[in-house]
């Protein structure tokens, strides 16, 4: 039986856990692919977790908005894809600037150098998601209502 939280609590705990897993496995990546100190990959993965933390927050609340007007209910593949595109294509916006300035690169080549974890994170979002919903249930927005 799935642990169901409040909205707020959700999309917190959500986020949290995550960034979490995230940092664990981008910081040491981003110290091997960029020849980064560890105490800079470090850096560069909390600040770019710390950005995406308030993304994940603002736009679940968004998608869910969205999500409730919707008359067909649920989340199917397509839905779970749209999510995963959304989210990672307005973090891309966001983060290839702090990347590029971070490692001295044209937001072109940081651009190039984040697909790599673009196209990793448009997978784990999409898993994540979908094991975090079997876990804590579907929000409220996305649950069939009996009538």
């Amino acid at each position: 039986m799935p642990l169901h939280l409040a909205p707020r609590a959700r999309r917190i705990v959500q986020a949290v856990l995550y960034e979490s897993f995230a940092i664990a496995f981008v910081a040491p990546v981003l110290m091997i692919v960029f020849d980064q100190a560890p105490l800079s990959s470090l850096g560069l993965t909390l600040t770019m977790s710390s950005i995406a933390l308030a993304w994940n927050y603002g736009f679940n609340a968004l998608f869910e908005r969205w999500e409730a007007r919707q008359v067909v209910k649920g989340r199917s593949r397509w839905r779970r894809a749209a999510h995963g595109i959304g989210f990672e294509g307005g973090l891309a916006m966001i983060l290839v600037p702090v990347m590029a300035a971070w490692l001295g690169l044209s937001w072109w080549a940081a651009l190039v150098a984040n697909l790599g974890l673009l196209l990793f994170f448009l997978v784990y979002t999409v898993v994540f998601t979908w094991l975090f919903d079997r876990v804590f249930g579907l929000p409220a927005s996305a649950q069939v209502r009996l009538q």
